[in-house]
């Protein structure tokens, strides 16, 4: 079994942030800085560990999230390497489950982006330590001095560099082991007042060493290691350290911010396990411990053309090996580990055990999937992680294969994908027999039509994006049917009556069952019930789910001989949609809070189309030196296409994310556009 010392050698690290802030470079110079690797691969040569999927060597860009790691001074460390577009965060949240350290990667020549700010804001909530690393300091014309202040508004006084930008860039200065203050100056600030804040920050959590420091006026780092450990985790402390990938400098220093700052296992804060379900469910504490029974976490599910399904997962408490026996949440037969292995990319490295701390994965079982909790102990079957908030997909796609007979073959397919990505949801609409994909923006969706093509070799024709409107009631109303049918033999007879009124937005639906003397008997009411949601399910007024609805059955009609399940799915159907047509029904549409940071000269432009877009602006915020976010909500049917638009109004300059907020009204004269639309429709 694994000693103490074995867990406490443990880093896990998670590198977050926007697109072009050059982590999967910064991971590249970490593995060869760590002698992990020859060399430092190229994203534009398409040579490196992290970017190994040919999609992702095509678009030049992250679109996994990847797992690395590195021995290096006897501690190894599990690098996970993320995508930064919003449209990816199917792939990036997942990955701050599995880590310690959520690493927010900033461009300096760009600043603090608004994807920077939303990941510190997920890692903050699912309480994980951050570190701040400011990539590209060699970069022609940045302020690194002006970006420390930048940041610090951002996210707090608390950020504090722990290590100094140096001769431009070219190299940098330890700021609380070493203390390089006898070589050249920093470029800002100075190494003795860099540490001064740095010891005030970390003894502020520790009575008896601020009693020492007010005597004494300085206390040895190496002293501040238990007290490092609480700041980090109560987020008291938020190191920044400057790196340059390109040329290397900073990252010895940075392999040394990991190695001798950054937590171990039994350091950081614990996973959010919880035991039971709904508000029963008590949180539980797993510990890093080798010797106990196994908790584990699935955090990722690849489907490899060659190795099949592979079930990536953080162990949180005991031991894995090759022979483990091992339950999948409440499955009630276990699975026997045949393979571990460790991600090097692309190359699978089987171990032979898996200790606290460790990421790895585990081949050919079907039972794996997303968000699933592995234990070798049957009582452990109501363990589960507290689930985290996804972004909710609204951008769809209709799709079906080019070629006749291919429907299944498609949807297997789709399957597929949608198990590797929690974001990814796959509809059957009925009433228009279309497959309808969702996903977080256009990206997302193209980048799922290219997998289809070029990894799995099915071609697709698609139709316009189907925005995920929904429909609901305004007012309470009525609805009766009598199915009756007769065709010589047993007939069918079912009547329903039902009252229906509307709900809180969001609230969903609530079916009650107010049958009195057996009018309906016990029996069909499971029929009923199957009725209605089949008819909210098809939708009444333009096609879409109805939502935020209650629906009372009160009364109805049976035939001792003829009453069949059918009859009553049937009748429910039809009252429901008549008690629908009666209230007043509405169409909502999906609103979406949009970031958009482009340069100032361009915000005139940018607000103006906003409002032509039905969008309405709540403020700005000041980025970079000549730069503004943007801060909007917007109807997300008004944002097809928005990138062009925005490339043409900003000469390219200019980048938006997206994510859900709620559902409105959509206007009357739209309204009456869908929902005659889908008469057409029907009709044909």
């Amino acid at each position: 079994m694994a000693t103490h010392r074995e867990i406490a050698s443990r880093r896990t690290v998670a590198l977050v942030g926007p697109s072009a802030a050059g982590k999967t470079s910064l991971a590249e110079a970490l593995l060869w800085k760590a002698g992990a690797v020859g060399a430092p691969g190229s994203v534009e040569k398409g040579s490196t560990v992290s970017d190994h999927d040919p999609l992702e060597k095509k678009a030049l860009r992250s679109l996994n999230a990847t797992l690395l790691h590195f021995t290096h001074r006897d501690i190894t460390t599990h690098l996970i390497d993320t995508p930064g577009a919003g449209d990816c965060l199917g792939q990036s949240l997942p990955a701050l489950e599995a880590v310690e350290t959520a690493a927010i990667v900033i461009n300096a020549a760009t600043g603090v982006e608004p994807m920077a700010v939303r990941m510190m804001e997920w890692a903050q909530q699912r309480e994980r330590d951050r570190i701040i690393i400011v990539n590209r300091i060699d970069a022609q014309g940045v302020n690194l001095e002006a970006l420390v202040g930048e940041i610090q508004a951002a996210f707090g006084r608390e950020c504090l560099p722990v290590n100094l930008p140096s001769q431009k860039g070219e190299r940098v200065l330890d700021c609380f082991w070493k203390m390089d203050d006898d070589g050249p100056p920093p470029d800002f600030s100075s190494v003795a007042a860099a540490h001064r804040a740095l010891v005030e920050q970390v003894v502020e959590v520790d009575a008896a060493f601020v009693e020492r420091y007010l005597n004494d006026g300085d206390v040895d780092p190496s002293e501040l290691h238990a007290p490092l450990e609480q700041a980090l985790r109560e987020g008291h402390l938020v190191p920044i350290c400057f790196v340059s990938a390109r040329t290397g400098a900073g990252v010895p220093e940075l392999l040394d911010v990991i190695e001798r700052l950054l937590p171990d296992p039994s350091e950081g804060n614990p996973p959010a396990f919880l035991e039971g379900e709904g508000d029963a469910a008590k949180p539980i504490r797993a510990l890093p411990d080798a010797d106990k029974h196994v908790l584990a976490h699935v955090f990722k599910i690849t489907q490899d053309p060659y190795v099949g399904k592979m079930g990536v997962i953080r162990v949180h408490q005991g031991t894995i090996t090759r022979d483990s026996q091992l339950y999948v949440g409440d499955g009630r037969r276990p699975f026997k580990v045949g393979h571990l292995f460790m991600l090097q990319g692309k190359e699978l490295q089987e171990v032979a055990k898996a200790v606290p701390g460790d990421l790895c994965a585990i081949a050919k079982v079907e039972e794996l999937h997303y968000d699933a909790v592995l234990h070798d102990a049957a009582e452990d079957s109501h363990i589960h992680l507290k689930p985290l908030q996804f972004p909710l997909p609204v951008h769809g796609l209709a799709i079906s294969p080019k070629r006749r007979g291919d429907e299944q073959r498609l949807h297997d397919i789709l399957l597929k994908l949608v198990s590797e990505d929690p974001c990814l949801h796959v509809d059957h609409v009925a009433s228009t027999n279309e497959t309808v994909v969702y996903g977080l923006g256009e990206l997302h969706l193209r980048t799922l039509l290219d997998r289809l093509a070029d990894v799995h070799n099915c071609q697709v024709d698609t139709r316009p994006p189907r925005i995920a409107y929904r429909e609901t009631i305004t007012a309470a109303a009525e609805g009766h049917h009598r199915h009756k049918k007769q065709t010589g033999g047993a007939g069918q007879f079912g009547e329903v009556y039902l009252r229906i009124e509307p709900l809180p937005r969001g609230t969903g639906f609530l079916f009650v069952d107010e049958v009195k003397g057996g009018a309906i008997p016990h029996n069909f009411m499971p029929a009923v019930e199957k009725g209605v949601r089949q008819a909210m399910e098809e939708g009444v007024v333009a096609g879409y789910p109805v939502v935020d609805l209650k629906c009372v059955v009160y009364d109805g009609k049976s035939h001792t001989v003829d009453s069949k399940e059918i009859a009553f799915v049937t009748a429910a159907k039809k009252a429901l949609v008549a008690a629908v047509q009666a209230a007043r029904p509405c169409l909502l549409e999906p609103i979406v809070d949009v970031e958009i940071a482009a340069p100032e000269d361009n915000m005139g432009d940018i607000t103006g189309d906003l409002a032509s877009r039905r969008g309405q602006v709540s403020g700005t915020r000041a980025d970079t030196e000549g730069a503004l976010t943007v801060l909007a909500q917007a109807p997300l049917s008004e944002l097809s296409s928005y990138q062009t638009r925005l490339n043409s109004l900003t000469g390219g300059q200019g980048r938006y994310t997206i994510a859900f907020s709620h559902y409105e009204p959509v206007p009357p004269n739209l309204q009456t556009q869908l929902a005659s639309q889908y008469k057409v429709k029907e009709e044909a």
